[in-house]
């Protein structure tokens, strides 16, 4: 590589003053989602104060994301309190390679829903794009069992717009942003669930 290609690069404090910029941005953008998160927060509630689950899936990071958040509500946030069921359906390798080998996986979170999912558990899909035909099916599967959805997407949610029963579409193209934006709601709807449910 020649020196020149080098100097021609941004350097790594102005790569980080452009990603702040960027983070910022978006998160500025989020405002208009409150009602959204309200919204959402209540589904949550009353989904645990009936004694139902939640259910959380997503791709790639975003099935990071899921097992992350299903996590907090299962031990905790930051509260000190009871556990709330939550599960991911993204950390079971042994399962969700069956599927995809013996079915396809694009089946992998909807014989999930079809399998574990009751009438009034709560399921969350993550996206940052809204273009995953597993989170799709997952989604109608739910439907067919009057199971309440929410979907967390960005860029222009994609194919999977209008399936979900409440949708939060995050602002912005930026792949890495709409993950950032949507970690920080899911961890808004921990604390803001953790402050109203029983200890």
């Amino acid at each position: 590589m020649s020196s020149l290609s080098v100097l021609q690069k941004p350097s790594p404090s102005s790569q980080f003053d452009s990603s702040l910029a960027s983070a910022l941005a978006t998160f500025e953008q989020l405002k208009v989602l409150q009602p959204k998160i309200v919204q959402a927060a209540a589904l949550l509630e009353n989904t645990l104060l009936a004694g139902q689950k939640l259910m959380i899936c997503g791709n790639g990071g975003s099935a990071s994301d899921s097992a992350h958040i299903a996590t907090e509500f299962t031990c905790r946030f930051c509260e000190d309190r009871r556990p709330y069921p939550a599960m991911a359906f993204t950390v079971d390798g042994g399962l969700m390679t069956a599927i995809g080998n013996d079915y396809h996986f694009e089946t992998v979170f909807q014989r999930q829903v079809a399998a574990f999912g009751k009438k009034g558990d709560l399921l969350i899909v993550l996206s940052t794009s809204g273009n995953s035909r597993n989170l799709l099916l997952a989604l109608e599967e739910a439907k067919e069992r009057d199971i309440p959805t929410i979907a967390f997407l960005g860029k222009t949610g994609g194919f999977t717009t209008g399936v979900a029963d409440l949708e939060i579409l995050v602002p912005g193209t930026g792949t890495a942003r709409i993950q950032e934006a949507q970690k920080f709601l899911l961890h808004v709807l921990c604390e803001i669930v953790e402050e109203r449910l029983p200890k």
